[in-house]
């Protein structure tokens, strides 16, 4: 028997495969969300299927905002739950867990590899992977390419706590000819600061691990652990933290 983990979040959704002790990742899988999360589901046991099981060699843990469109899942799991495992299985079992996803940020607290507590962040916060995708869009750039821009630039303060006044903050700024590089350094170090703000707000350890998907940029990384004082540790995987977490949850 195997098992599936999958994290079906707003921007993006996720999936594993673990072998039978729970012990290895064999594969993964990372595709659009989409409009319509019960098509994406199918997507994800259509790839399963692919692999070369059948769904009865499958034991499947959905989570995510759209585990609900999981029809064939053996079980649905919350996301604060499921996201601390598989940091836990990733880097370490007492974590300060800071999740930055597309839609809300999480920051979760584990202690000798256990959910102890938890915040996220104010709903209209800018804090978020949709906020720089939103300023990535306004300025003409991919996210890749809005990174790449945002290395080269000097941190200006972008102090707007909601993605549309911070639009028009944005929108203000390019009108006043400021550099695009400094703009976008500016909108990563924003999201940092908000970041910093929430994790302020629980009595955490600074054994940080970033899960979600920015884990693989080192800009944001970089200043978040500037802003915290402390090395912000990750893995390439820790984007699947989630879906592992499902599947590793698995009763």
């Amino acid at each position: 028997m195997l098992y599936a983990g999958i994290d079906i979040g707003s921007t993006a959704a996720k999936a594993v495969l673990l072998n039978e002790e729970r012990n290895k990742i064999l594969a993964r899988s990372l595709m659009p969300s989409g409009w319509n999360s019960k098509e994406t589901a199918e997507d994800i046991l259509t790839w399963l299927l692919s692999l070369g099981y059948s769904k009865d060699e499958l034991k499947i843990v959905a989570t995510g905002y759209g585990r609900v469109s999981v029809p064939y899942a053996d079980s649905t799991l919350t996301e604060i739950t499921c996201h601390g495992k598989g940091a836990s299985f990733l880097g370490g079992n007492d974590l300060t867990v800071i999740d930055i996803g597309g839609q809300d940020t999480k920051v979760i607290l584990l202690k000798n590899g256990r959910v102890i507590d938890f915040v996220m962040n104010d709903k209209c916060s800018a804090g978020t992977g949709k906020f720089l995708e939103v300023m990535a869009n306004r300025m003409g750039l991919t996210l890749s390419e809005f990174f790449t821009l945002a290395e080269k630039g000097r941190d200006i303060k972008i102090s707007s706590m909601c993605t549309v006044f911070a639009e028009s903050e944005i929108v203000s700024l390019m009108g006043l000819g400021t550099p695009r590089e400094d703009i976008a350094c500016g909108a990563v170090g924003s999201v940092v600061a908000k970041v910093a703000t929430l994790i302020s707000r629980k009595n955490h350890t600074e054994n940080y691990f970033l899960t979600g998907g920015f884990c693989e940029s080192t800009l944001l990384i970089r200043k978040l652990s500037e802003v915290l004082g402390s090395e912000v540790k990750t893995v390439p995987d820790a984007r699947f933290a989630g879906a592992i977490g499902a599947a590793l949850l698995w009763k």
